[in-house]
């Protein structure tokens, strides 16, 4: 069962609508567990339910998740896919956008717990939440888990707090190795210098991104799949992510389990010093998806990928049961 639904939330005084899709799988795994999706910039929240022309479902997360007996709920950020587009981009600033996200979660979870949004359930007074976030949506879930502490555990799949300082110029590399406050005061007009004030910039296909994203050992079925959760990117939070050291401070204040999911060719520098950002975190477990790229879903590692995910989930899990008894 796929539910599809919005959800209202407060922008100033403009309310923005957040699009939603929860999938329900045929038997609810005990203790319950919801799964909060956010995508990556350039993508809608499609990326977690790739559609293989021939029926495949396996380049789906969110089938995948689901067939283990967890709720999956896979978000639109602000501007993006089926939820509200403001007409100044430069306004949805990561902040916003987070507080969107955290927003429409507060509210999702609240709806599932009380039973009014999948009656067919009931009530699920004791679900708990993981935070599932790939690249820009990584980023996302780690503020949205340092301001709200939402989640009980979360997945950070193909980011770190390295940013992508190659693709950033001198003088935001010279700010960002003073302070990231420093560069987060500049941030809005950064992002406009970056994409020459462009609202809602398309990724443009070249070659160089698509070694990193597929490459030659992607499945050429998820290649194709993955075009239709193509989508515009948020100049400012897409900027922001390219930043040394941009979301440091906050991933030093989560104080639950994370899984760090990277892919062998991802785009996050050394994968072994992507750990030591989570300090505050009681376990952190690294996995190195064999022959991936940044687009994990795309290869046939992806398989091992959902079972250590739901692995570790199990585990994160008990491990907060065993602290609180």
């Amino acid at each position: 069962m796929r539910l599809q639904t919005t959800v209202v939330v407060a922008e100033g005084s403009e309310p923005l609508k957040i699009a939603a899709e929860v999938f329900v799988p045929a038997e609810l795994a005990q203790p319950p567990l919801a799964l909060i999706c956010l995508p990556g910039g350039g993508m809608s929240r499609r990326y977690y339910d790739l559609q293989a022309a021939d029926g495949d479902e396996s380049f789906s997360f969110a089938r995948q998740m689901a067939k283990r007996g967890y709720l999956v709920v896979t978000l639109d950020h602000a501007g993006i896919g089926d939820s509200d587009r403001p007409a100044d981009s430069y306004a949805l600033t990561p902040e916003r956008v987070m507080q969107a996200n955290a927003e429409a979660t507060a509210q999702l979870l609240a709806r599932l717990r009380d039973g009014s949004l999948l009656p067919a359930l009931g009530p699920l007074p004791t679900l708990r939440s993981i935070g599932i976030g790939h690249s820009m949506g990584a980023m996302f879930t780690i503020l949205q888990q340092a301001a709200q502490a939402q989640h009980a555990a979360i997945a950070v799949l193909g980011f770190s707090t390295r940013g992508l300082p190659e693709y950033v110029s001198p003088r935001v590399k010279e700010l960002a190795a003073q302070s990231v406050e420093a560069v987060r005061a500049e941030l809005v007009e950064s992002a406009r210098k970056m994409f020459g004030g462009a609202h809602y910039p398309e990724i443009k296909p070249n070659p160089q991104a698509s070694r990193i994203f597929e490459g030659a050992q992607a499945d050429p079925r998820g290649v194709e799949a993955i075009k239709a959760a193509r989508a515009p990117l948020l100049p400012v939070p897409a900027f922001f992510s390219m930043i040394p050291g941009n979301v440091a401070p906050e991933a030093a204040r989560i104080s639950v389990p994370v899984f760090l999911g990277l892919g062998e060719r991802d785009m996050v520098g050394d994968p072994q010093r992507v750990p030591a950002a989570f300090s505050a975190s009681p376990a952190v477990e690294l996995y190195l998806q064999p022959g991936a790229g940044h687009s994990h879903f795309l290869f046939d590692s992806r398989f091992e990928l959902y079972d250590r995910l739901a692995g570790w989930m199990v585990s994160a899990l008990a491990h907060l049961d065993e602290g609180r008894a």
